[in-house]
C-alpha cells in the first residue's frame, strides 16, 4: 500500500466515525427536548394544583381584594 491510499483509509474513516457521532448526536437533543417538556408538563401540574388549594386560593382572593380597595 502507498501511503497516500493509508491516508485516504484513515482521512475516510475518521470522516465515517465523525459523521456516525454527529448523526448519534440528533437522537440526544430529541431524547433532551422531550424530557424537558415533560418536567416541565410535570411542574405545571404542581404549580395548578398548589394555586388550586384552599389556602393559596384565599390569600391570592385576599390580596386581590386587598389591591382592588387600594385602587378605588
Amino acid at each position: 500500500m502507498s501511503t497516500t491510499l493509508v491516508h485516504r483509509c484513515r482521512t475516510g474513516s475518521s470522516d465515517l466515525v465523525r459523521r456516525l457521532r454527529a448523526s448519534a448526536e440528533h437522537g440526544m437533543t430529541t431524547a433532551e427536548y422531550a424530557v424537558g417538556t415533560l418536567a416541565a408538563c410535570a411542574f405545571a401540574a404542581v404549580l395548578l394544583a398548589v394555586i388550586k388549594s384552599g389556602i393559596v386560593k384565599n390569600l391570592i382572593e385576599v390580596l386581590l381584594k386587598t389591591a382592588l380597595a387600594v385602587i378605588k
